[in-house]
């Protein structure tokens, strides 16, 4: 597929990565610690979400995966080897979408047709993710624990 994706997923990679330093950094008490004004309520829940996003339009969707849902991650840890099956899923679509800008018609859940691209597949939870971890980075400050200055959870370093 487009070389390209393939190195902007190589940097969201890398800033995920800062994230997971960062988590590992907080107590488990932290990590876990449910906040009724954030969706998901959890650093953890946030960062279990993004990554059954990935698995939903990239494994489930777009590569007729079996639906993984309700992932039971006790720690970062556990997120670290949930985010292994998702770079593993991605690397499976890099490889297997042929036609990245060919749009097709997908059929949801509720049976409400979509139009999407293989190249949307992997944009969609990147962006997602993009999102989430500016949710889990503030619930973070929230419950006293922000984020060290030397950490820049959203740039896409070269």
């Amino acid at each position: 597929m487009n070389e390209d994706l393939r190195l902007f997923y190589g940097g969201v990679r890398r800033t995920r990565e800062v994230v997971f330093r960062y988590c590992e950094g907080l107590p488990q008490e932290i990590y876990v610690r449910e906040h009724p004004d954030f969706g998901f309520g959890s650093i953890r829940n946030l960062h279990t979400h993004v990554a059954e996003c990935y698995l939903w339009w990239v494994g489930t969707v777009g590569l007729g995966k079996p639906e993984v849902r309700d992932s039971v991650v006790p720690d970062v840890a556990a997120i670290r080897e949930l985010f292994a099956k998702v770079d593993g899923v991605v690397e499976e679509g890099l490889e297997s979408f042929t036609r990245p800008d060919e749009l097709f018609t997908w059929t949801n859940p509720h049976g409400g047709q979509e139009r999407l691209s293989q190249r949307w597949l992997i944009l969609h939870p990147t962006t997602h993710e993009f999102h989430h971890k500016g949710q889990m980075v503030a619930l973070g400050r929230v419950l006293g624990h922000p984020v060290p200055s030397s950490h820049d959870t959203d740039l896409l370093a070269p």
